[in-house]
């Protein structure tokens, strides 16, 4: 693939693991802050096939919509007379959770942040047509380097810090819907070479119970944890995503084995690196 890449925001988990996956795919693949690229907007527009934003901020994240803190958008409005093409991350909390979510279903987003993913997913489509790719992802699983840029605290933040407290909630009746890294940054790859346009969702597609999966990410802890149970107050809305349509898109393995696998590496290298 000829193609040159953009990575807008390298510095944070997502941006940086992708970098590096096209990096050791041998890619044509650059890196620049939201401000280094809005800077020289024009020089980049012209450089550029493709720009994969993995930048944000906490004004868009924790604040009401307000257009100035919408970088989506804002790099949309710079590549609109271009033939650039926009490769933007959303959330799987636009929706209302339940069990299967397609691509169509209702939204219902309770945040400020997929509030406001919600607002930019529909202005940069009226901007760009085919020219963005929306991934609206479930929760992503895998290492993240103390040093790069963080916004907000992923699944395994919360787990770690528990564990370093302790214990551990544990509930058989909460599921979510999880991805690894690895296998988010094959599915990019694989969107951006057959030139897909429009929503998908981005995930294993099934129920993973949390039980579980503190299980796996606990496996190589030798020290003793209390497991509780949470309160009736805890963040219990279930949910998967239905990725059929991503499925039939790209046609790559996606299972619960890989996200097994990738959760006892991170707990391995956690609880036995010293």
């Amino acid at each position: 693939m000829n193609k040159k890449i953009l990575i807008i925001g390298q510095k944070g988990f997502i941006g940086s693991n992708i970098f590096k996956f096209f990096k050791k795919k041998k890619l044509k693949v650059f890196s620049l802050s939201f401000e280094s690229f809005i800077n020289d907007y024009k020089k980049n527009i012209k450089e550029f096939d493709i720009i994969v934003n993995c930048s944000s901020n906490k004004k868009f994240i924790e604040n009401k919509y307000q257009i100035r803190n919408d970088n989506d958008l804002i790099i949309a409005k710079k590549i609109i007379h271009s033939k650039t093409k926009l490769v933007m991350l959303s959330t799987r909390k636009i929706y209302q959770a339940k069990f299967n979510i397609g691509e169509l279903d209702k939204k219902k987003p309770k945040c400020n942040y997929s509030k406001n993913k919600l607002i930019s997913e529909i202005s940069v489509q009226k901007i760009l047509s085919n020219r963005v790719l929306i991934l609206r992802i479930s929760n992503i699983i895998g290492f993240q380097n103390k040093n790069k840029r963080k916004l907000h605290k992923t699944f395994l933040d919360i787990f770690f810090e528990m564990v370093q407290r302790g214990f551990v909630y544990k509930n058989k009746k909460i599921y979510k819907d999880f991805i690894s890294i690895k296998k988010f940054n094959e599915i990019v790859l694989e969107l951006i070479k057959t030139n897909s346009f429009g929503a998908y969702n981005v995930s294993l597609g099934k129920k993973i119970y949390i039980n579980q999966l503190v299980t796996w990410l606990n496996f190589y802890n030798s020290k003793k944890i209390n497991f509780l149970n949470p309160e009736n107050s805890f963040n219990n809305d279930n949910f998967t995503l239905n990725n059929r349509k991503l499925m039939r898109k790209i046609k790559i393995k996606n299972n619960v084995k890989e996200l097994k696998i990738e959760c006892l590496r991170i707990s391995k290298y956690f609880f036995t690196k010293k």
